[in-house]
């Protein structure tokens, strides 16, 4: 089997499409044909059902299509390398990140990574809500990820790396919206847009305890699945929420970010690694993001737990 049969098969497993896999494939369709042929060939199974209409795969394809990926992923490390010699690590890691929070450090860890171990790859998951990052990471599917405190799972070692302080966010229309800060009290009687109740998310677990110190239930209107959806819900007038400052970046027309009076009330952003069996590449990954976002002092405020 040549890794440009496996290629191929990735490329059109994903695209389901000859013409628009051969254009990023570089190939002329005919080609791309005959390489799909010969896998097929080689592997003594049809991996595609092809029609004048549609591309799927086949029971086969969907079989072989993990093992082919992995395969890809292993000849990449490869050519890395012999490209970098003995002295540099290579391998994969894999990152869990969630929210529009962890994106922010991203760009700044691959850019180090790539600069002090060019020979490891990152692969990064989208994990939308960092609740369920210790388990994953426990259960080694994930190397490294970044969610919040409170960590009960013996299984990880976690290590703060930011406090991400509590906002109000409000329609830009909306009568509290000429305050300059507001009373968690204040937001009593508005409706809520929060993130679902059954994923975990520990902005809203946050949210529902200080509304809960403040005497009240917030009034839950509208779930969305992320940051980006709850802040244009807002904005549209849909209701109120309480976000965290690592967000305030986000923009829309329509939407107004408020400080909660008060003592400031944060929440501490934090890397979760394996505790044992972490890889060479993955421990390395582990000190640069030690060097490029150390533990900083503790605020002065309230820090939930």
């Amino acid at each position: 089997m040549h890794l440009k049969y496996l290629q191929a098969f990735a490329v059109l497993a994903e695209e389901l499409h000859f013409g628009r896999a051969s254009e990023r494939l570089r190939v002329a369709q005919p080609q791309l044909s005959v390489w799909i042929r010969r896998l097929e060939e080689d592997l003594g199974v049809s991996l595609f059902d092809r029609s004048s209409r549609s591309v799927r795969l086949t029971e086969s394809g969907y079989a072989v299509r993990e093992p082919i990926l992995q395969t890809l992923a292993g000849a990449r490390l490869i050519r890395r390398a012999a490209a970098l010699g003995s002295s540099r690590i290579v391998g994969q890691v894999n990152i869990g990140y969630a929210g529009a929070s962890s994106r922010e450090v991203l760009p700044p860890l691959a850019r180090a990574v790539r600069l002090a171990e060019p020979g490891i790859e990152l692969k990064l998951t989208s994990l939308v809500y960092g609740g369920s990052a210790p388990t994953q990471v426990a259960a080694g599917v994930l190397d490294i990820a970044f969610s919040r405190l409170p960590v009960r799972n013996e299984h990880v070692n976690v290590r703060v790396f930011a406090y991400e302080r509590l906002l109000a966010v409000l329609p830009s229309d909306h009568p509290l919206a000429s305050q300059g800060e507001l009373d968690v009290r204040d937001l009593a009687d508005e409706p809520f847009v929060t993130f679902p109740a059954t994923q975990g998310s520990t902005v809203r677990d946050a949210s529902f305890r200080l509304a809960l110190e403040s005497g009240f239930v917030p009034q839950v209107v509208q779930e969305a699945p992320d940051s980006y959806a709850i802040l244009s819900m807002v904005a549209a007038g849909a209701g109120v929420t309480l976000t965290l400052s690592s967000v305030s970046h986000i923009d829309r027309p329509g939407l107004v970010y408020r400080e909660l009076s008060g003592t400031p009330t944060y929440l501490a952003t934090v890397i979760v690694s394996a505790r044992h069996n972490l890889s060479r590449a993955a421990g390395a990954v582990i000190g640069i993001m030690e060097d490029i976002f150390p533990t900083p002092e503790p605020p002065a405020g309230r820090v939930l737990q």
